[in-house]
């Protein structure tokens, strides 16, 4: 079910209505548990099968580790359970992809050919596994937010129901850590919903989702095989732009509705954006742009690997491999995984040169710096856009073998540019915000009447719908 669709406006208005009658206050979590599985399911109810079995694999195995006082035993079910939860993961995500590598070499026939590339997935796995498994980690560590040792299985299969599947975030996330998420479940009141929250984070979400995102979406088009070998390379190389710019505005936008959502509901939702295109280096784009991932990654796999605590060369090389799985994790495509070995080269780079030369930081290298942060991430967003690697060959070809083509200029290029502009201005008003040159008065006055243009765009100048990129993953 789409946010920006008829029916889960419908959907959000029956629950908020029922969430907060007083009668009906005890019986929250379970009321937002049953509109998370309607929300998931609306489409394909098949996966509630897969997303059920995933619940209750958890729940177990948590609940085990909760309640035994035998560390062997309570490591062994923790390991299991997360080698479960990777296994369906796999097995899902990654079972095509390997199928195609090993397909000649075990003389398949075609029947179990079409079996092996036809596996569907799932609907946002990536997210609730990762969820899923970080319930298991923090249980075993005796994390003391999760303070359920007394509780009973029942009360804990709901919690574990409500943290796994509550709506906002269970298709594209944010990612939920359990300690952070089990403590604010409790009672909650409609008079101390901070509607200031909602709204801003409802506007602006559903503008850069529905307005930018979905707009772009139409005017990107063009990247994709064979049409980007008829343009010039200035062109392809706006539409990259324009691509980067909606890859942005799609994800930044529904995470927003996600938090506005949560706020809602009396639930905050960790931060996913923070103004991602204004980073000087690549390890500051990664505490900006889908934060609740990277910090996941550092959290359960970088700081296991031992982080940065035993020597420069592990240091390198656990960047590098936390960022190639980050690259699978994404998707099962072979440019999935290049674009993590891309990030993590870059990130590896860095650290090299961080570690061995010190340059100073004047407004020129820091100019030069964001720009090549962003070239470079954004060149390796076309690894997101175009899957099958041969393609992203053959458009990096044509930029360079089309520059004797004229650059066109039509109404689409002139639209892309000027949606483009309002990423732009979202990155650059908080740099004068973030700067002090704009007074707290003024600030005020222009958010109100920008949160009021914003909204009169929503309804006027939204694009055709479309699902959100990540959905994908």
């Amino acid at each position: 079910m789409l946010f920006n669709s008829y029916i889960f406006i419908i959907l959000l208005f029956v629950t908020f209505v029922t969430y907060y009658i007083p009668r009906l206050r005890k019986f929250q979590i379970p009321i937002l548990i049953i509109s998370s599985f309607i929300f998931y399911s609306w489409y394909k109810p098949i996966l509630l099968i897969l997303f059920v079995t995933s619940i209750l694999l958890n729940t177990s195995a948590s609940f085990y580790v909760l309640k035994s006082n035998i560390i062997k035993k309570r490591k062994l079910v923790a390991g299991i359970a997360i080698a479960a939860n990777l296994l369906i993961l796999a097995f899902f995500k990654y079972t095509p992809l390997v199928s195609e590598a090993i397909y000649n070499e075990l003389n398949l026939t075609n029947s179990w050919r079409d079996f092996f590339f036809t596996i569907p997935l799932p609907i946002g796995i990536s997210f609730y596994t990762f969820e899923g498994i970080s319930l298991l980690v923090d249980v075993l560590r005796n994390n003391n937010s999760i303070k359920e040792k007394n509780v009973s299985f029942t009360k804990h299969l709901i919690n574990t129901s409500f943290f796994i599947s509550f709506f906002p975030h269970l298709i594209a996330g944010p990612i939920l850590k359990a300690h952070d998420f089990y403590p604010q479940m409790k009672e909650k009141w409609f008079a101390d919903i901070d509607w200031q929250k909602v709204v801003k984070c409802l506007i602006i979400g559903y503008f850069l989702k529905m307005v930018v995102a979905d707009n772009l979406n139409e005017l990107t088009a063009p990247i994709t095989y064979p049409f980007f070998l008829g343009y010039s390379s200035a062109n392809l190389l706006l539409l990259l732009f324009g691509y980067s710019m909606q890859i942005f505005a799609d994800f930044a936008g529904y995470s927003s509705i996600a938090i506005g959502l949560g706020y809602l509901f009396g639930y905050r939702l960790p931060l996913n954006f923070n103004f991602p295109y204004i980073s000087k280096s690549f390890s500051e784009f990664w505490t900006r742009w889908h934060i609740s991932l990277s910090t996941w990654l550092k959290e359960y796999l970088y700081f296991p690997l031992g982080g940065n605590r035993k020597g420069q060369v592990r240091t390198y090389f656990n960047l590098f491999i936390v960022m190639v799985l980050g690259g699978f994790w994404h998707g099962s495509g072979w440019s999935y995984a290049l674009w993590g070995i891309g990030h993590g080269t870059v990130l590896a780079i860095e650290r090299l040169f961080k570690d061995k030369i010190k340059i100073k930081e004047t407004l020129i290298t820091q100019i030069l710096s964001t720009a090549l942060v962003f070239v470079v991430v954004t060149l390796l967003w076309l690894l997101f856009k175009l899957p099958n690697f041969t393609q992203v060959i053959e458009f990096l070809g044509a930029i360079v073998d089309n520059r004797s083509m004229r650059f066109s200029i039509t109404s689409k290029e002139v639209n892309l540019v000027l949606l483009s502009a309002f990423v732009i201005f979202y990155h650059a008003y908080y740099l004068l915000t973030r700067a002090n040159k704009i007074s707290r008065t003024v600030n005020n006055n222009i958010q109100v009447a920008a949160y009021g243009i914003l909204l009169f765009l929503i309804l006027v100048n939204s694009g055709n719908q479309s699902a959100f990129i990540y959905f994908q993953f």
